[in-house]
């Protein structure tokens, strides 16, 4: 009697939440239409640990070297991510882009067929743009999309303050983790106890 087993699935782990900026990044596609019905692709790439957006594109269309262009775009800008996490897209898995970002001393990892919330960072941002831009605004076209886009963008870095960072805005938490603690200060006695211990 045959009886079936239970496939176990094996590969590179998930990595725990991302510890320091440009750690891990994160990218999806997030899908809308225009007032004609034109789809809209719109690709993400988000700093987990900031949760700074890092870029917004709009198309109708995204190939593997489209998101290439993004990434060395992003890279040039804020150097190299120890990770990046996704889907398993095909616009992700593109053998000659993983060859690429192996070189670049990238690591890829992908989440689980069917377990969105093993991606809850680029989950909740696709949450909050939906809920703050997709579904409140009528886009004419791509290019109509992506200046809102850039425009929500800015706003969601600089001013949309994010309770998992305190209520500090993504900006302005990455600000502080690069601010150097504060180091003590020598202890100085006033200038009186100085002289009066004087000989």
């Amino acid at each position: 009697m045959n009886r079936k087993t239970r496939k176990i699935r094996t590969g590179q782990p998930l990595p725990l939440r991302a510890e320091r900026p440009n750690q891990v990044w994160t990218y999806d596609f997030v899908f809308d239409q225009t007032l004609t019905g034109q789809p809209l692709k719109i690709l993400t790439l988000t700093d987990e640990f900031t949760r700074q957006s890092l870029a917004l594109r709009c198309g109708t269309a995204f190939t593997s070297a489209d998101v290439k262009a993004v990434l060395v775009e992003m890279m040039r800008e804020r150097g190299v991510p120890a990770f990046i996490r996704s889907d398993n897209g095909l616009e992700f898995i593109a053998h000659d882009r993983g060859i690429w970002l192996a070189m670049q001393e990238v690591g890829t990892r992908y989440i689980d067929p069917g377990k969105p919330w093993q991606n809850g960072v680029a989950e909740s941002f696709h949450a909050r743009l939906r809920d703050e831009l997709l579904n409140l605004d009528v886009f004419h076209s791509a290019r109509h999309a992506q200046v809102l886009l850039d425009d929500w963008r800015t706003f969601y870095n600089g001013a949309r303050p994010h309770s998992s960072l305190a209520y500090l805005t993504p900006d302005e938490f990455a600000q502080r983790w690069a601010q150097p603690p504060p180091h003590p200060q020598p202890y100085t006695p006033p200038e009186s106890n100085l002289q009066s211990a004087l000989p």
